[in-house]
C-alpha cells in the first residue's frame, strides 16, 4: 500500500512539475528541460555505474555520472547557444579517449582491471547520456514544446496505466518475460492503449504540430503512439535485464515508489531516438 500511494503521490506531483517546466520555461530553445535532462543523464549514469560494479566493470559513479552528462551537455550548447555541432562526435571522443588513457601509469594490481573499465566506460557514455540527448534535439524543431509534451506524456501514460492494469487484472498473466516476470500481458496491453490514444488526442487537440503529410494525421498520430509505446516497454524491460543480471531489485532509492532516476528514465532514454526520428518522418 505504501508502494502505491507513493506512485500515486509522484504521479500527482510531478506530471504538472513536468508540463510547468516543458511549457512554462521555453526560454534558449527549452533550456530548463535541457538542463533537466543533463542532471538526470548525470545521476542515471551514476547508478548505471553501480550495476557495472556488481559485474565487475569497475568506473567510479562520480566519474560516471561526468561522463554521462557530457553529450546532453554539447547537445544543449549546440541547441541553446548555437555551438557547432560538431563538438558532440568531438565530445564523445574525448570522453572514450579519456577513459582508455587515464589508467596506463596505474599500477600493476589496477592495471589488470583496464579492459573492464574501458567497457564500462563507453556504456556510461552511451547509456542513459546519448539516448536521452535526442530529447534536447527534439527543442530546436518548431512547436517544440507541444512535441516535447507528447512525447513525456506517451512514455509517462504508458509506464502509469501498464503499471495501474498490471494490478488490476493482471494477476494470472505474469511471468511471460524472465527479465521482468512481474509485467503482465494486461500491463503491457494497457500501456499501449494508453500511448496510442496520447497520440491520437496530439492529432486533434495540436493539429498545428501533428499534421501528416505522409498519412492520414490520425493514423500517424496512433502510429507515432504505437511506436514509442512499445519501445518505451522495451527500454523499461532492458535496464530490467540489467539490474536482474547484477541481482539488484532497483538501480537507487533517489525516487520513493519508483527506485532510482534510472528506473524512472528507462523508458525515456530508450524512446527518445525512435520517438524523435518517428515525428520527423511522420510530421516534420
Amino acid at each position: 500500500m505504501k508502494t502505491v500511494l507513493q506512485r500515486i503521490l509522484l504521479f500527482v506531483i510531478g506530471l504538472p512539475l513536468v508540463i510547468g517546466v516543458v511549457v512554462l520555461l521555453p526560454y534558449k530553445h527549452h533550456l530548463a528541460v535541457n538542463l533537466l535532462v543533463i542532471l538526470l543523464s548525470a545521476l542515471g549514469s551514476g547508478e548505471f555505474a553501480v550495476l557495472l560494479q556488481k559485474k565487475h566493470k569497475p568506473i567510479a559513479v562520480q566519474e560516471a555520472g561526468i561522463l554521462g552528462a557530457v553529450l546532453p551537455l554539447t547537445v544543449t550548447l549546440t541547441v541553446s547557444f548555437d555551438f557547432p555541432a560538431q563538438i558532440v562526435p568531438g565530445t564523445f571522443i574525448l570522453g572514450a579517449s579519456w577513459v582508455l588513457v587515464s589508467r596506463i601509469f596505474a599500477g600493476e594490481d589496477t592495471l589488470k582491471d583496464v579492459t573492464d573499465r574501458f567497457a564500462a566506460g563507453c556504456a556510461v557514455l552511451v547509456y542513459p547520456g546519448l539516448f536521452m540527448a535526442w530529447i534536447i534535439k527534439m527543442s530546436r524543431w518548431a512547436y517544440a514544446d507541444k512535441v516535447i509534451l507528447m512525447f513525456l506524456l506517451m512514455v509517462i501514460a504508458n509506464d502509469s496505466v501498464a503499471w495501474a492494469t498490471g494490478m488490476l487484472w493482471g494477476k494470472g498473466n505474469q511471468g511471460i518475460i524472465p527479465a521482468s516476470p512481474h509485467k503482465s500481458v494486461a500491463g503491457f496491453i494497457g500501456g499501449l492503449t494508453a500511448s496510442i490514444i496520447v497520440g491520437l488526442g496530439a492529432f486533434f487537440f495540436i493539429p498545428e504540430a501533428f499534421s501528416s503529410r505522409r498519412i492520414p494525421s490520425a493514423w500517424a498520430g496512433m502510429a507515432l503512439g504505437l511506436i514509442s509505446g512499445v519501445v518505451a516497454c522495451l527500454g523499461d524491460l532492458g535496464e530490467s535485464a540489467m539490474k536482474r543480471s547484477a541481482n539488484m531489485k532497483d538501480s537507487g532509492t533517489l525516487m520513493p515508489g519508483r527506485g532510482g532516476v534510472l528506473d524512472s528514465i528507462d523508458s525515456l532514454s530508450l524512446a527518445a531516438p525512435v520517438y524523435y526520428a518517428s515525428y520527423w518522418f511522420f510530421f516534420a
